[in-house]
């Protein structure tokens, strides 16, 4: 359901988050910690604050980032030695907030979390393990926390070596985890194969799980955008990208336009069309396609899937903006065993941040390069 607005979607959404969080007087999010998720919405907030010129959203995401960071750049509810690449997302923030305070506390807390990732627990082959409890295993998830800010790292530190580190991190895992007869990417990797979801042979998860791949997607667009245009594995990864781009352009559901949870399962009994993952699709797409990282002939189908966010997962009322179908978490262990029967289970939701910071960030980018609805 929509309603006429001179508001950009990327507006509405953001008023519609401050209004839920801010409601009753400032207050912090609900889990009042360190985390990935409201990490990503905080950069997501900022953004549309840079993009619109609306100073509340930036410091929307300067009062949340600075509950946390304290004068001595330590970071209250953070553990190094958890080596938990979850951790470092957030740390995101950390640039902007340099850049417009000049405070040193912001440049100590970026220095801290890659100190984590300078002794991050590795693979035999220098892979990031995703967690220090999950040894030798390489998530699609994890990139996308770690390496943009690796890179943007680099890039305002001037360490240039970080870049190959980066380089060799999305490299690697798109190496372990792909598929060649569909070319998308299983959800994880273990080296040791013990896990009771990797494969005997390839230590791969079975399946291919839409946010995952939505991760990676993301990933990959916010390191290249902070990569020197003359590195020598610059042109690779935008290679790589643009070949899975095509490949999650096979398995785009026709008439919606959006992504199924299991990408390649269509419509097989229980399977769904889910919101995270077609956002940070369409999201990555866009991005691309703005930066020319992408051909052209891929903008039918970021703008069909923008299209289809818009059309079968938004509500629209009192001037609140409402997501529906977000897988509400997911993740491989001893009970997560990766099977079918898994993704489809895990909680469908609404509103979560989960998915609702992916069509903020989908949404910007989609009017930054004139997609579709607007």
């Amino acid at each position: 359901m929509k309603t006429e607005s001179k508001l950009a979607w990327s507006q509405k959404i953001a008023e519609t988050i401050t209004q839920q969080t801010d409601a009753n007087g400032y207050h912090e999010f609900p889990s009042g910690r360190w985390a990935y998720v409201e990490g990503m919405l905080l950069m997501a907030m900022s953004r549309v604050g840079i993009h619109y010129g609306n100073e509340n959203d930036i410091s929307f995401m300067k009062r949340h980032m600075d509950l946390f960071v304290n004068e001595d750049g330590s970071i209250k509810s953070y553990s190094l030695e958890e080596y938990n690449l979850d951790q470092i997302n957030q740390g995101k923030n950390l640039f902007l907030l340099l850049e417009m305070t000049g405070d040193s506390r912001y440049e100590k807390a970026a220095h801290l979390l890659a100190a984590q990732l300078l002794g991050q627990p590795r693979t035999s082959e220098g892979g990031f393990w995703h967690k220090k409890v999950y040894p030798y295993q390489m998530w699609l998830d994890g990139l996308y926390m770690s390496s943009p800010f690796l890179a943007q790292y680099a890039k305002t530190f001037n360490k240039p070596a970080l870049f190959d580190e980066v380089a060799h991190q999305l490299l690697l895992i798109e190496s372990k985890t792909r598929d060649k007869a569909s070319g998308l990417l299983y959800h994880g990797w273990d080296e040791s194969k013990e896990q009771v979801w990797a494969d005997a042979v390839t230590g791969c998860s079975p399946h291919f799980w839409s946010r995952a791949m939505g991760w990676y997607a993301m990933a990959i667009v916010d390191s290249l955008e902070h990569f020197p245009i003359d590195h020598p594995k610059r042109g690779t990864i935008v290679g790589l990208f643009e070949r899975m781009c095509r490949a999650l352009g096979r398995v785009q559901e026709a008439d919606s336009g959006l992504w199924f949870q299991v990408l390649d399962q269509g419509f097989r009994k229980g399977n769904y069309l889910e919101a995270s993952g077609s956002c940070m699709f369409v999201y990555a797409m866009a991005k691309g396609l703005r930066l020319r990282y992408l051909e052209r002939d891929l903008y039918e189908t970021a703008a069909k899937g923008f299209n289809g966010i818009i059309t079968h997962l938004i509500e629209e009322d009192d001037n609140n903006i409402h997501l529906h179908s977000i897988c509400h978490g997911a993740g491989l262990s001893l009970d997560r065993d990766g099977s079918y029967g898994y993704y489809i289970g895990e909680q469908v939701v609404s509103d979560s941040f989960m998915g609702v910071a992916p069509f903020l960030l989908a949404a910007l980018e989609a009017e930054k390069l004139g997609l579709g609805e607007g």
